[in-house]
């Protein structure tokens, strides 16, 4: 039951979600690249997990790289690997996260900010299906799924020159739009219950009904994530003060 899948920490009973779930069943099974766009917050990570985790590849590596977290000129290297001196400081062979997914899935969490020249060679990886380490001269079977996530507007990026269209259509083939939290507000007292549950080792921290009323009337502008950190900061503070 994907609506209740506690191994990915996935909370959804909200009309908003459903179509989310629901295409997480129908891809899940298939290995078609996948975009996934929502809010900074909103879980993309974790929907990406949770279709890695239905499809057949579940038992292959699921990796995760942040492409807005490394700098564009160390991002290709983080990616595709590099050989040994094939750039300064290159003292041994490196091996990329996408021959550390093969076989499994590899997410690229905020593609939007991926530089125009890293665009054009995932581009080809895509269409190719085999890369290249840095330096490196044999091609290796690309043997991965890519689930990538933005919460930019790709369409938007790509009409102002900034994002490449062709890319756009190669991982947009099955898109999953993950609705802010303001958006799924029956969902809110569960997530407050479920990090409560996750932050404390014991029964003493809890809500008030009338407390997660007030909650839930919240617009939680940094969604799950900022959720997650106020229920983690309240059991801090009563582990220090009680």
């Amino acid at each position: 039951d994907l609506t209740n899948n506690t191994e990915n920490n996935i909370v959804g009973k909200a009309d908003a979600m459903q179509d989310v779930f629901k295409a997480i069943g129908k891809i899940s099974k298939t290995d078609i690249t996948v975009l996934i766009r929502g809010e900074s917050g909103t879980g993309k990570e974790l929907i990406a997990q949770s279709v890695h985790a239905n499809s057949p590849r579940c038992d292959k590596p699921f990796v995760a790289i942040n492409v807005a977290a490394i700098p564009h000129e160390l991002l290709e290297s983080e990616l595709f690997g590099h050989e040994k001196g094939s750039f300064t400081g290159a003292q041994a062979q490196r091996i990329g996260r996408f021959e550390q997914a093969l076989g499994g899935t590899l997410f690229l969490d905020e593609i939007g900010d991926m530089h125009p020249e890293l665009q054009t060679r995932l581009l080809r990886v895509l269409s190719s299906h085999e890369f290249y380490r840095v330096g490196g001269q044999n091609p290796i079977k690309s043997n991965v799924r890519i689930i990538a996530a933005t919460h930019q507007d790709l369409p938007e990026m790509v009409s102002r020159g900034e994002f490449r269209e062709d890319l756009f259509h190669r991982l947009n083939v099955i898109p999953i739009k993950v609705p802010p939290i303001r958006e799924r507000r029956a969902d809110i007292p569960d997530f407050c219950l479920h990090f409560a549950a996750k932050y404390t080792k014991d029964s003493e921290v809890g809500f008030s009904p009338e407390s997660l009323s007030i909650l839930a009337r919240y617009d939680w502008p940094g969604n799950v994530r900022e959720i997650a950190n106020l229920v983690k900061g309240l059991a801090c503070f009563h582990r220090v003060n009680r």
